[in-house]
């Protein structure tokens, strides 16, 4: 009879121990989830920003050593991530390509300018920035005209400012979610053990006596299931780096670093905290509360 209640009370112990770990391994995966995303959608973000280019159009005046200098000052320039110089030929040439016909037989000459692309990084591609930056190109004399699409620059960070402040409301719901799922694992946990703590205090053991283990042993419980996470989240980053190599995933890897360093501090944390303060509350009941 004691050795199958001994069973039932084993069997018991161990599912409390296996809903923690998957409690805590699923919230922080979701937690880690998130973490790489913001990260990227930065990053996402920037590139697609950095693909908006400013064009520059030269007068038929600028010879050769005009557009020679003004490239030159562009490489050095702090506000271009690259530069392209496209000659009137090739612009010719690619409208050519576009419409299907040779626009300049029936006109007799190339109606084209020579231009610069500049693709801007993307801590300039706001709307002040790119006004100032055109206003200091406009004062060169060969400088024609300078066109950009004003409607889709101001449309990417109009767009940006409303995901990231989603990104930060779901982020903070998830961060409650992901404390209030751990701690009522950890108390349910702690609640079957309730008699055991209440038999050892009245012993004479101190409070921080009776905590110690509760706490110990639900931070290994708290770092396995960080540990869990963090290799499925590893497992996560290789798939979407092999499936979309062009996204660069991996690339900014001291980010990447800290968001599984969090993981696992986050997951060490919350089950500290949430067994601290329920061994503390069991510490606290009456006997009669017990039942």
């Amino acid at each position: 009879m004691s050795s199958s209640f001994d069973r039932f009370q084993k069997r018991r112990l161990i599912s409390s121990y296996f809903s923690v770990v998957l409690s805590v391994f699923l919230v922080l995966f979701l937690l880690g989830i998130l973490g790489l995303f913001i990260i990227n959608s930065k990053k996402l973000a920037d590139d697609f920003k950095e693909k908006i280019a400013m064009t520059v159009f030269f007068k038929n005046e600028a010879n050769d050593s005009i557009l020679k200098t003004f490239g030159t000052k562009l490489k050095t320039a702090p506000y271009a991530r690259s530069t392209d110089f496209v000659t009137k030929e090739a612009a010719a040439k690619q409208h050519t390509d576009i419409i299907g016909e040779d626009f300049m037989t029936f006109l007799g000459e190339n109606p084209l300018q020579n231009s610069f692309d500049i693709h801007l990084k993307a801590d300039y591609v706001e709307k002040d920035s790119i006004a100032k930056i055109e206003k200091q190109l406009r004062t060169n004399p060969m400088i024609s005209d300078i066109v950009y699409d004003k409607q889709l620059v101001n449309l990417v960070n109009d767009n940006i400012k409303k995901v990231s402040l989603w990104i930060l409301i779901i982020s903070g719901f998830l961060a409650f979610i992901a404390v209030l799922l751990i701690n009522s694992s950890l108390r349910l946990s702690i609640y079957s053990n309730r008699f055991i703590i209440k038999t050892m205090q009245m012993v004479g053991a101190t409070k921080s006596f009776i905590r110690k283990p509760f706490v110990m042993r639900s931070i290994k419980l708290g770092m396995l299931g960080a540990t869990l996470a963090i290799i499925a989240l590893i497992g996560v980053l290789l798939y979407v780096e092999n499936s979309f190599p062009d996204l660069g995933i991996l690339e900014n890897k001291p980010l990447i670093g800290g968001v599984l360093l969090s993981v696992l501090g986050i997951g060490i944390l919350i089950t500290w905290l949430s067994t601290h303060f329920a061994t503390q509350k069991f510490l606290n009941l009456r006997t009669d509360d017990l039942y």
